[in-house]
C-alpha cells in the first residue's frame, strides 16, 4: 500500500524524492526500491522516525515490534497509519509523542482512482488535517469518517478490489467457456466492469435500475441473472464484505 501511494505522490511532484526516507525489513528490497523511486531506503528505521511526517504501513501483527523499536528520543510529529483495524487510541498509546491520523486507502490509488477514508486524533490541528486531505486527494477521492465506520469502509473499498477482480476473472472464464479467446475475454471483462462503473456513477443510477434496463423479457440477461441468484452470488458478496469488516476489527 505504501508503494501504491508513494508512486503517484512522486509522479505528481507533491512530494520530492530527496525528502523521502523509507525503512523496510528486507535487505533485498533496499536496492529495488531505491532504484524504482530514487529515494533513500534502509533497513534501519531511525532515519524515518526522525522525519516530521511518518507513513506507517506495516502488517498490523508487526505493530508492537515496530513501536518497541522506535527511538524513544524521536521528536514526534504527524503519524499517518494505513494499518487495517488499528485504532487511533491504540496508535496514540504506542506513539504518545505523535499526532495520529488513521487512513484507509485502496490500491486504485496507484492509478489515481483511489478512495481514502480518514479519521483524525483530537490533537491533529486543522492545518495538518487539510494537508493530509490534500495529500490523499492527489490519489483519488477522500472521505472523512467517524472512526467507527472505517472498518466497513475498508471492507468495501480496500478489500472490494479483490472481490471485483474475482468477478472479472470469473466473467472472463465464462466467456472463454462460451468460445472467446482468453486475451480478448479478459480485455472485454475489464472494459465491461469499467464501463458499467462509469455509467452507474455518471448517471447516478441505482444498480437495480441498470439491471432492469439491461434485462429484457425472456432474454439472455435475465437467464444469466437467474443462474446468479441460484448460485447465491448476491449473498456471497454481502457476506464477503461483512467478513472483511469483522476481520479488520479483529486485527485492531
Amino acid at each position: 500500500m505504501a508503494q501504491a501511494l508513494l508512486q503517484p505522490w512522486l509522479e505528481t511532484g507533491l512530494i520530492e524524492p530527496e525528502v523521502v526516507r523509507a525503512a523496510v525489513t528486507r535487505e533485498a528490497a533496499v536496492a529495488d526500491l531505491s532504484r524504482r523511486f530514487q529515494i533513500t531506503v534502509a533497513t534501519d528505521p531511525a532515519a524515518a522516525w526522525a522525519a516530521p511526517v511518518v507513513l506507517l504501513a506495516v502488517k498490523p501483527q508487526h505493530l508492537d515490534g515496530v513501536a518497541a523499536a522506535a527511538p524513544a528520543a524521536a521528536p514526534g510529529g504527524l503519524l499517518i497509519s494505513v494499518l487495517a483495524g488499528v485504532t487511533l487510541a491504540r496508535l496514540q498509546s504506542l506513539f504518545p509523542q505523535w499526532r495520529c491520523v488513521r487512513v484507509v486507502p485502496n490500491t486504485p490509488a496507484l492509478v489515481r482512482h483511489g478512495l481514502s477514508g480518514l479519521s483524525f486524533a483530537a490533537a491533529v490541528p486543522m492545518a495538518e488535517r487539510d494537508w493530509v486531505v490534500q495529500l490523499f486527494e492527489a490519489v483519488g477521492e477522500v472521505v472523512p469518517l467517524p472512526e467507527a465506520q472505517l472498518d466497513a469502509f475498508l471492507a468495501l473499498t480496500s478489500s472490494g478490489p479483490a472481490f471485483v477482480a474475482l468477478v472479472a476473472e470469473a466473467m472472463a472464464d465464462g466467456a472463454v467457456a462460451a468460445g472467446l479467446p482468453r486475451a480478448l475475454a479478459g480485455h472485454l471483462a475489464h472494459r465491461t466492469l469499467a464501463g458499467t462503473a462509469a455509467l452507474l456513477h455518471q448517471q447516478h443510477l441505482h444498480p437495480a435500475q441498470l439491471k432492469d434496463m439491461v434485462s429484457s423479457p425472456a432474454g439472455t440477461t435475465i437467464a444469466g441473472l437467474r443462474q446468479l441468484e441460484r448460485a447465491g452470488l448476491r449473498s456471497a458478496l454481502i457476506e464477503a464484505v461483512v467478513a472483511a469488516a469483522e476481520r479488520s476489527r479483529e486485527l485492531g
